[in-house]
């Protein structure tokens, strides 16, 4: 009696834990499904490793295409940063997917055009879109290495066979048949083939360990494919035909995946089932012969894996779009593509910039930047840029209204000198500037570049006898060229070939302020010396400072 006693307490032990754990998944669950809704349109607060974000890249990498945006172009314009400001995705998929997206400047119109239908389901149909993201975020990340490095990493274990396993296991047989005849003998051997079959388990196991993390990450992918087929997304049609021909080639990869990856999220659990079934993987390498199985299978899969890859990205990726969109309460527009050369931008601001002064222009050519330092010249630059890779890439401005063809983008902006190669901050522009009027001859878009302060890293008379016959060049055939410059000079030299166009400051009760306001025509002012002023500078500095300006202006020589 005591016994049934104890035995029904432990019982309704058990059964109180269990209930008590459902209950809060399903709370959990309800708190999730609620922040799905709450956060969408937010700006978002991911937390990236070091190492994560390095291998980011990783899906752009291995799906390069002519007229991406290139590595220098990306920095200059910190592309990163705009990447992480839109990043609302919820696995490795979708992050790797969307920062592809956003260098594949290279996009028809027909592929913009669907994912904008893309785009405006899910910001519509709030209930479909928490369904596919609830899944995506079962299938979460890989830790700090992206899938392809592990996948890639597939090759280091070379061809594997499991015959000698199976051999193994084969020799328990007679042992065991052998038993009621020479029953000490018998035992021995059989004892002894265990004990070899537990050495050699740990050695190849721990070979095969790194390896199970892309194993698990497949098979999470596959399960969320398979309960994403039934989520009814009428604009994904195409997408979800994919998934299911490239599900359907991996079926026989998630055959027996339970006997290769149980066991391995986080050790024993205690469960004397567990336990058991640990010491018979040891002893007949069950897990080890059928990985080499899963193995020989998903080598010969590794298109279809990809292909799960891209479309779960291209869904998270179109939800973090209408996301940003929301979150863009300064305003947004979907572009308008056209053939002529001209580029339209009217109410353009930069979406990084939490407060911005929105400006306008029309270019049918090259324009010409000029003012005094910090009144906005490069930060106009970076937000026509930036408007116009997010056109290309995402159907989205921040502006009220875009209109330009598609371009192939570069720039020239926010170089250094490279300490690994030796060379000085000259040699890395004009190898920058190369590489851009190299572009002009082989793009098969017209080629829009933006240059900021070209040839900085050199002296000045050479500096604009070069940099002019270089923005020159930039005006030739199918290229724009938008060029920032303190050189005045430049605007005389170029006149005819490019628009001026300048910012300019206010100076009141000894204070500078910036309107950040484009106006038309070349600056006339300068404020370096007025700068040094302000910033409290020795008044005799300043003075004999303007002072050998203005002998400059007016003769063309330098007092000494």
């Amino acid at each position: 009696m005591e016994y049934l006693l104890l035995a029904i307490v432990c019982v309704c032990f058990l059964a109180a834990v269990f209930l008590r754990e459902a209950y809060q998944a399903k709370k959990r669950e309800k708190l999730f499904i609620a922040s799905l809704s709450e956060n969408y349109g937010k700006i978002p607060k991911k937390e990236y490793s070091l190492e994560r974000y390095a291998r980011m890249d990783s899906f752009y990498r291995r799906h390069k295409r002519d007229g991406q945006v290139d590595d220098i172009t990306w920095n200059d314009l910190d592309m990163d940063s705009l990447f992480q400001r839109m990043d609302s995705t919820m696995s490795a998929s979708g992050e790797e997917y969307l920062y592809y997206t956003l260098r594949n400047t290279a996009c028809t119109e027909e592929e913009l055009l669907h994912m904008e239908e893309a785009v405006a389901f899910f910001m519509l149909r709030e209930k479909e879109r928490v369904q596919v993201q609830r899944l995506v975020h079962r299938l979460g990340h890989t830790g700090k290495f992206s899938l392809y490095d592990y996948l890639d990493n597939l090759d280091y274990l070379g061809e594997r066979s499991s015959k000698k396993h199976i051999l193994c296991d084969f020799l328990f047989v007679p042992l065991l048949l052998a038993v009621p005849f020479l029953l000490a003998p018998s035992l021995f051997g059989i004892a002894l083939l265990a004990v070899y079959n537990i050495v050699t388990y740990f050695r190849e196991k721990s070979e095969i360990e790194p390896y199970l993390v892309s194993f698990d990450y497949v098979l999470r992918l596959l399960a969320v494919c398979e309960k994403l087929k039934k989520v009814s997304v009428s604009a994904c049609e195409e997408e979800w035909e994919r998934m299911r021909r490239h599900a359907s080639e991996l079926k026989s990869v998630r055959s027996g995946s339970f006997l290769v990856l149980s066991g391995n999220r986080g050790g024993s659990t205690g469960n004397p089932l567990d336990i058991l079934f640990d010491y018979i993987k040891m002893i007949f390498h069950v897990d080890i012969i059928w990985f080499y199985r899963m193995l020989h299978k998903l080598r010969g899969h590794l298109e279809d894996v990809d292909g799960l890859i891209a479309c779960v990205g291209y869904v998270e990726t179109a939800i973090a779009v209408g996301a940003f969109r929301r979150s863009l309460g300064n305003g947004y527009c979907i572009p308008v593509f056209a053939k002529e050369s001209d580029l339209t931008l009217k109410e353009g601001y930069h979406p990084l910039i939490a407060n911005p002064i929105k400006n306008s222009i029309e270019a049918e050519r090259g324009v010409l930047l000029t003012g005094s330092n910090a009144s906005g010249k490069s930060t106009f630059l970076r937000m026509v840029a930036v408007n116009v890779i997010l056109a290309q890439t995402i159907h989205t401005c921040a502006a009220e209204f875009y209109r330009a063809p598609f371009y192939a983008i570069y720039s020239s902006m926010a170089l250094r000198d490279s300490l690994e190669s030796g060379e000085s901050y000259y040699m890395v522009e004009i190898r920058s500037l190369k590489r851009v009027l190299d572009a002009v001859g082989k793009s098969d878009r017209p080629v829009l570049c933006f240059v900021d302060e070209v040839l900085r890293g050199t002296n000045t008379v050479e500096r604009i006898a070069a940099a002019s016959q270089i923005l020159m060049s930039l005006t030739a055939g199918r290229v724009q060229c938008f060029a920032a410059t303190h050189d005045i000079e430049m605007t005389q030299l170029l006149e005819g070939k490019y628009d001026n166009y300048h910012f300019e400051e206010e100076v009141k009760d000894g204070d500078i302020t910036f309107p950040y306001l484009l106006q038309k025509g070349r600056a006339t002012t300068r404020n370096a010396i007025r700068l040094l002023q302000i910033m409290g500078y020795d008044e005799d500095i300043t003075l004999q400072a303007t002072k050998r300006a203005e002998h400059f202006v007016e003769t063309g020589l330098w007092e000494i």
